[in-house]
C-alpha cells in the first residue's frame, strides 16, 4: 500500500555551470510528495500523516524563502551572506535531481524508525511541466 504527503514552499537558486537561462538568479514555487509504501499496522495505518510532517515539515520551513547556494558560487554567497539573506549553502548545484537526493538523504534515517515502512519516494515539481522523483528502500 502506498500514502502520499504533499509540501511546498518557494525558493530561489541558480546554476553556475549551466549554459542555458538558469545560470541566472530565479526561483520557483515547488511542491514534493513523499510517498510512503508499506503494510499497514493494526490501527490500518502505514505511518500517521502528523508523523510525516514531522519529518519533512522542518527541511520545507528550512528552505521556504531562501536562496539555495551551491557552496562555489562564491559571488552569490557573499552577497547573501553580507545582505544577511535567508540561505541554505549545498554541495551540489541546486538541480531539481540533487535536490531528490537531499531530501531523501535528509528523511531516511527517521522513516528507517517506522517497521511499517519499506520504502519511501519523493517527487519534486519545480515547474508546472517539470519534475524529478526518487525511490528509496529502506530494506
Amino acid at each position: 500500500m502506498k500514502i502520499t504527503k504533499e509540501f511546498k514552499w518557494e525558493m530561489g537558486h541558480r546554476l553556475i555551470n549551466h549554459s542555458g537561462k538558469c545560470r541566472n538568479v530565479h526561483g520557483h514555487s515547488y511542491k514534493l510528495w513523499v510517498d510512503i509504501e508499506g503494510e499497514p499496522d493494526a490501527n490500518g495505518m502505514i505511518i500517521d500523516f502528523y508523523d510525516v510532517s514531522q519529518i519533512v515539515k522542518p527541511l520545507v520551513e528550512e528552505l521556504d524563502h531562501a536562496f539555495m547556494c551551491h557552496d562555489q558560487d562564491k559571488e552569490i554567497l557573499d552577497y547573501l551572506q553580507r545582505n544577511d539573506m535567508k540561505l541554505v549553502v549545498v554541495p551540489f548545484p541546486s538541480t531539481v535531481e540533487n535536490m531528490c537526493i537531499y531530501f531523501a538523504d535528509k528523511i531516511k534515517p527517521a522513516f528507517k524508525d517506522y517497521t511499517n515502512v519499506t520504502e519511501f519516494a519523493v517527487r519534486i515539481h519545480e515547474t508546472a511541466s517539470s519534475e524529478a522523483s526518487l525511490r528509496v528502500s529502506l530494506a
